[in-house]
């Protein structure tokens, strides 16, 4: 048996408690591991510099993720549930939203381009065709710079009651990768364009008013002039959170109106302009005394049916998402649209023996001015009584209205955006249902006056406005080309080219 040394027997021991110590401090868990591990602490920040530091949203959790996959999939606002925000993973523009607003914005451009220069270029006499396509793309062209360099602003900046401001001047702040300035799911980029394609189309729906005898510089200036003093207030004025009558939005609203797609701000302002800008033009050379058919109802009719594709663009497009609003204002402008030119045709084959097709396009674009403005309010059954509604009355202000007062509107854009436009929108008052949508709920008492208010505003307001800004052109450059030019047609003297060479 070995003998045990006391000495040795002290030194093991105190060396098994070391190791032992050391094991549990680093033992993953342990308080000393942490206490280890940890940094020194930091100093504590000065009382000013804590108290000017925002609080950050907090990182999601995954039920605030989920959640915010579903207000995607429903186009509801992202990163807030009740009281509590937080900043959500995918705040971004939405693929599928985004995907259809840029499918729209290219609807509403091809109802311009070329759907409406085909169809108001088929109803002209062949000597003026090119005259009506320059001035749609020169009116394309000339809007869109205004828009870039402060149309945009003008009409969506927060601003006052009636305009807006210059605070997105040169499109500043407008980030492809930034959304909610149209709504939650769509690129704010994207809201832009979209709605520079309505402003695009309002201004070219006059052309069909003035048709064949009014210059190429005088159309482009009464354009510019009228882009600042009629559709970026009335942009602004309906569709703005800030604007005078836009009752979903501004809660403070004087007017509170509604106007889903441009019953107001697109077709009324338009519509109206072009009666008082035809009568103060005068009369087409020979109008009354020497025939001025269509030179192409082929034309005319595949314009149309432009348009009515188009369309979807402009009224399912205004639903800022692709959701169940976006499919009922599908089915309402396809059941209005249908439902008016049949009425249409049918009226003229009753008083005047056969059914045109000229009969047909008007009666369908008139029931796609009709349903404009309601159609993401109205349901089914509402929207086919609109479009009987916009396949009578606008007829009689084609057919019999515009001979009982002589006015020359060329090609009746009053008696279909300016009588139609406004037959809508009072119609929207009628039939607004907020069980198709309920951002009306709070918007049904008193509706159909506020509609009425609207309606009386805006017939108002374009028809002054224009008068002021015709007599200005006049002064300026003139109205009206040559008796000569006129006579030769404006694409040769103007544009220097024949719409058909042979």
């Amino acid at each position: 048996m070995l003998k045990h040394n006391p000495t040795r027997i002290w030194r093991s021991l105190l060396s098994a408690a070391v190791l032992a110590t050391t094991a549990i401090a680093l033992t993953p868990g342990s308080t000393w591991a942490q206490d280890a591990a940890a940094p020194a602490p930091a100093p504590a920040p000065a009382p000013a510099a804590a108290a000017a530091a925002p609080a950050e949203p907090a990182a999601p959790t995954i039920e605030q993720r989920i959640f915010d996959l579903e207000k995607y999939v429903t186009n509801v606002q992202p990163g807030k549930d009740g009281d509590v925000t937080w900043k959500s993973n995918i705040a971004g523009p939405g693929p599928g939203h985004n995907a259809w607003q840029m499918t729209s914005t290219a609807l509403v451009l091809f109802m311009t381009l070329p759907g409406l220069f085909l169809f108001y270029g088929g109803l002209v006499r062949k000597k003026n065709i090119l005259s009506v396509i320059a001035q749609c793309m020169g009116i394309a062209g000339l809007v869109t710079i205004l828009w870039w360099a402060c149309g945009y602003s003008l009409s969506f900046g927060a601003g006052n009651d009636f305009i807006g401001d210059f605070s997105m001047k040169f499109l500043d702040g407008v980030s492809p990768a930034a959304s909610g300035a149209g709504y939650w799911w769509i690129s704010d980029a994207m809201w832009s364009m979209f709605q520079l394609t309505f402003a695009i189309i309002t201004p070219a729906l006059i052309l069909g008013a003035i048709a064949e005898r009014m210059k190429f510089i005088s159309v482009l200036l009464f354009v510019l002039v009228w882009m600042f003093v009629v559709y970026f207030p009335f942009a602004h004025m309906v569709w703005s959170t800030t604007g005078f009558m836009c009752g979903p939005l501004n809660a403070g609203a004087t007017i509170k109106a509604i106007d889903f797609a441009g019953g107001t701000v697109v077709h009324m302002t338009s519509g109206w302009s072009a009666l008082v800008l035809c009568i103060l033009l005068g009369k087409r050379k020979g109008y009354g005394k020497e025939q001025m058919a269509p030179h192409s109802m082929v034309l005319c009719a595949i314009g149309t049916g432009m348009l009515w594709v188009g369309w979807y663009g402009f009224n399912a497009g205004s639903a800022l998402g692709a959701d169940a609003i976006a499919s009922n204002a599908f089915m309402t402008t396809t059941l209005a649209a249908a439902t008016a030119g049949f009425v249409w045709a049918v009226l003229e084959w009753i008083l005047k023996g056969k059914p045109s097709v000229l009969g047909f396009c008007s009666g369908i674009v008139a029931g796609l001015v009709v349903i404009t403005p309601g159609a993401g309010f109205v349901g089914a059954t509402s929207s086919v009584i609109m479009g009987v509604a916009a396949g009578v009355i606008p007829f009689i202000a084609v057919a019999y209205l515009k001979k009982i007062l002589g006015y020359d509107d060329a090609l009746d854009t009053f008696g279909v955006h300016g009588v139609g436009g406004t037959l809508g929108a009072i119609l929207t008052g009628v039939f607004a249902d907020d069980k198709v949508n309920s951002i009306l709920t709070p918007l049904m008492d008193g509706l159909l006056m506020n509609q009425l208010k609207a309606v009386a505003l805006t017939i108002v307001w374009s028809v002054v406005a224009t008068l002021v800004i015709t007599i200005i052109v006049k002064v300026i450059v003139g109205l009206r080309p040559t008796d000569e030019v006129e006579h030769t047609g404006l694409d040769l003297a103007e544009h220097g080219e024949a719409g058909y060479e042979h």
